[in-house]
């Protein structure tokens, strides 16, 4: 197929410095993004800053130092705040998606008892599906899981009439970390809302690839990770409408998150500080802000056209090849391909690719019942980003067709 980005891909490259490294006497090709994201130099450079320039605690002291890391911090803030599309108050920093979603799960799990119902489905990944099973274990709800069809989408039909009177959240990924299937929000949310339920939304994935707004998807809440938006580990984003998180009890104490503490009474503090316990991820938050920021500056329908792209191109260069089975072929899905080989276990792929300067996953992808719904252990999965290129796709696709050649 054609390939006529609208975007300086070259560009763009040169501002990530490990994409220039060499593996095994090759050229970084890394398509491992759906794990983590590579780092552009905007992002370096505002932590960079923060610890060269002058670091200090936030929100707490009165000096010059704790005034201008205070102020970069909540400039992180309103910077994720506009790239989700959210109202000034409902973005909470955690240390991840993971920590956003046990946050909510232990704050809705007050209220939660035997036979309530939280609907997930067999696509989540284990972030979306622990926290819930605490859940089953310690509070009796019973945990429903919506079934997923053979080319990898959710089967609404099937899905629909799972949510009922006794649900009281449906928790489900907006784009899958394994099959790239994004999921149709729409008609969940309505249901769901319909019967009074609250609906959470794991955009781990689809933060990354789709424009993001919060209030035109009326998602209860919404979870994303620093490390696959180009940002730092550590750091990750809880939005939850101002209703929602007036009415979440804290998940954590210490500093930071009361209104007053005596020997006989304590009182918390209003979202978002009341979740956001003792010191933050300062320089990790920044350089979170520096990413989204980053991120705004290109047209999101155009990065997604571009990442579909080089997908396309891919599977148009291994079509026909039938000791290749793709895991998720779900029309418009996003830019992930999973898939096994014939006689070859999907770490052995992995080091074989390696050998050839090609960086992807293998294994479970925590998921491990989307796996148990394929009927695999594991596969090994190719995860495309806004910085890979026509030739890398073109690289993977040679070193694919030479890994197998190991296992013939």
């Amino acid at each position: 197929m054609a390939f006529d980005a609208p975007l300086d891909i070259e560009a763009i490259r040169e501002q990530f410095p490990v994409l220039s490294r060499q593996i095994n006497g090759r050229t970084l090709v890394y398509l491992d993004n759906a794990a983590s994201a590579q780092k552009p130099r905007a992002v370096i450079r505002a932590m960079t800053d923060v610890m060269e320039g002058g670091y200090a605690n936030v929100h707490r002291g009165l000096h010059t130092l704790a005034n201008e890391t205070t102020e970069a911090y909540e400039k992180a803030r309103l910077s994720v705040t506009r790239f989700l599309g959210a109202n000034e108050g409902e973005i909470v920093f955690t240390k991840g998606g993971t920590e956003a979603i046990n946050l909510v799960a232990a704050g809705l799990g007050q209220t939660l008892g035997e036979g309530d119902e939280i609907l997930i489905t067999q696509m989540e990944h284990h972030s979306n599906i622990v926290p819930w099973h605490f859940l089953r274990e310690r509070k009796g709800v019973v945990l429903r899981f919506a079934p997923v069809t053979e080319t990898g989408e959710l089967d609404l039909a099937a899905t629909l009439p799972m949510i009922n009177d006794r649900t009281r959240v449906v928790s489900l990924t907006q784009m899958s970390n394994v099959l790239g299937t994004i999921n149709p929000l729409q008609a969940i949310t309505e249901a769901a809302h319909a019967v009074g339920a609250m609906v959470l939304v794991d955009g781990c994935q689809g933060a990354v690839h789709l424009a993001i707004d919060v209030k035109a998807l009326d998602c209860d809440f919404y979870v994303c990770t620093g490390h696959k938006l180009y940002g730092p580990t550590g750091i990750g984003v809880l939005y939850g409408k101002a209703e929602r998180l007036a009415a979440l009890p804290p998940y954590q104490g210490g500093g930071e998150m009361i209104g007053t503490v005596s020997e006989t009474k304590i009182t918390y503090a209003d979202p978002p500080m009341r979740f956001e316990a003792g010191t933050p991820p300062i320089i990790e938050a920044i350089g979170l802000g520096a990413a989204v920021e980053w991120m705004m500056r290109f047209d999101r329908a155009a990065v997604a056209a571009h990442e579909k792209a080089l997908y396309d191109r891919v599977i148009e260069r291994l079509d026909g090849a039938n000791w290749l089975r793709v895991i998720g072929t779900a029309p418009d899905k996003g830019a992930i391909l999973s898939f096994t080989i014939a006689g070859a276990h999907p770490h052995d792929i992995a080091q074989i690719l390696d050998k050839q300067g090609v960086a992807v996953r293998a294994g479970a992808h925590c998921a491990e019942p989307l796996m148990a719904r394929f009927g695999v252990t594991a596969s090994a999965r190719a995860s495309f980003a806004l910085y890979n290129s026509l030739t890398e796709a073109d690289a993977f696709s040679d070193a694919l067709v030479k890994a197998r050649s190991f296992f013939a």
